[in-house]
């Protein structure tokens, strides 16, 4: 009775250890990569050989894959090995991530301009991002960028960038406009920390340079019209929240990125001013070829009564249709809202419709909360437009929007066409 008392524990025992096995990464195999470097993989994913084969920390290194300008899909499959150990087969479909830009405008007195840059985003194969611009709109602008967010390990990283930037900016005052050439030279420094892979902070300094230089317009007590040279210093603080869930040019999820500013300054004509605004961004999958974008943006900055507010109402930046630089404020609220729809696609090329509504108003310098719900401040604009998308190069979307107001506002009902690389949001 007793032998056969231990002949079932031993049986019972041997059972318990062979079923709570746990499974092993035998190997961890990447496939498919041309550029980007395998160990540099290895450096940002969670799961390791030797460690416990656990599907979620799976998914969140496929989810990070993603999210990396040289990946255009990754996937993964697991296989037996033996005993229990198994084989992860880590599969990347890249993209072609060195990219030159070329763009051709018009200004409102028929001047010829131009902005040419080159960028590699998977600059030695580790997800760094460098390059520069030049650009001539009547003034010479150019910058120099760079960004490497595993620098130092896999979540610390650095950003440098450095951009002398001269252009023609109108100021409003009233009901009068000063056109100013406007040069700003800048030197940044970020830090870069990835807290996991939902969460991550930038910080750092700016230094540079202002000069402002009356160019033509209306004059005022409050508008110089002598030179005007301003050190300043910039602290920048960006969070950013993001579970993005990318396939090809396809978008699921929820994204919130937080900028927060304070610019030390001291000189007659600007105060030391606070500027903070946050990006909401929502995507939702709609069938197999649908996808509705939303981008909700509301900031706010120090409320002077200055030509010289930080918020700006343009085409480029939050209403489409609505011209350029036409007025500023010290508060901004922003929704823009599309659907696009996939009519074409091949291995290589997708072609997307889409219809938008963009809604926005701001605070008047110096105003109240209030002037967000004035009438004169509210601008709607709807359109449709094009997307031509390249699924094997990074970013590569030539957009064409056309927006037009729904509101006529002092009998002039505004609309336009706008150009661009890139989605909108």
């Amino acid at each position: 009775m007793k032998f056969k008392n231990i002949f079932i524990y031993l049986f019972l025992s041997f059972s318990a250890l062979v079923f709570s096995q746990e499974k092993i990464i035998a190997e961890i195999k990447i496939n498919g990569t041309k550029r980007l470097k395998e160990s540099f993989i290895h450096k940002l994913l969670i799961s390791e050989k030797g460690a416990v084969l656990d599907s979620i920390s799976l998914e969140k290194d496929i989810t990070l894959l993603n999210r990396l300008p040289a990946v255009s899909h990754a996937y993964y499959q697991v296989f037996y090995s033996h005993d229990n150990f198994y084989n992860v087969f880590i599969y990347v479909e890249e993209n072609f991530t060195i990219l030159p830009g070329i763009n051709i405008w018009t200004t409102t007195n028929k001047q010829f301009s131009y902005k040419l840059d080159l960028y590699d985003y998977n600059f030695l194969g580790r997800n760094i991002t460098f390059g520069g611009f030049y650009q001539r709109n009547r003034f010479d602008s150019y910058g120099i960028n760079f960004k490497a967010p595993n620098l130092f390990s896999k979540k610390w990283g650095l950003a440098i960038n450095h951009q002398d930037w001269k252009s023609e900016e109108p100021l409003y005052f009233n009901d009068k406009t000063a056109n100013f050439s406007y040069n700003n030279i800048s030197f940044e420094v970020l830090g870069l920390y990835q807290i996991n892979i939902k969460n991550e902070i930038n910080f750092g300094v700016n230094l540079f340079n202002e000069k402002y230089q009356f160019l033509s317009g209306d004059t005022d007590p409050s508008i110089p019209t002598i030179p005007i040279d301003l050190d300043k210093v910039l602290f920048k603080l960006v969070y950013n929240y993001d579970t993005l869930d990318y396939y090809y040019q396809y978008v699921n999820g929820f994204k919130s990125t937080l900028f927060a500013q304070y610019v030390s300054t001291k000189n007659s004509y600007q105060n030391s001013f606070f500027i903070a605004w946050n990006d909401f961004f929502y995507y939702k999958r709609i069938g197999d070829k649908g996808n509705w974008a939303n981008r909700v943006r509301f900031g706010l900055s120090s409320n002077e009564n200055t030509p010289f507010a930080p918020f700006a109402l343009d085409n480029n930046v939050n209403l489409r249709g609505v011209g350029i630089l036409i007025d500023r404020g010290t508060g901004s609220f922003v929704w823009n809202t599309e659907y696009r729809h996939t009519v074409y696609e091949k291995d290589w090329m997708a072609i997307q419709t889409n219809v938008f509504s963009d809604i926005g108003s701001w605070r008047n310098p110096g105003g109240t909360l209030d002037d967000f719900f004035e009438k004169d401040n509210v601008r709607i604009y709807s359109g449709f437009g094009l997307r031509f998308i390249s699924k094997k190069i990074y970013n590569a979307t030539f957009r064409i929007d056309y927006g037009f107001s729904l509101l006529n506002q002092n009998g002039n009902s505004k609309g336009g066409l706008v150009f661009g690389i890139g989605q909108y949001f």
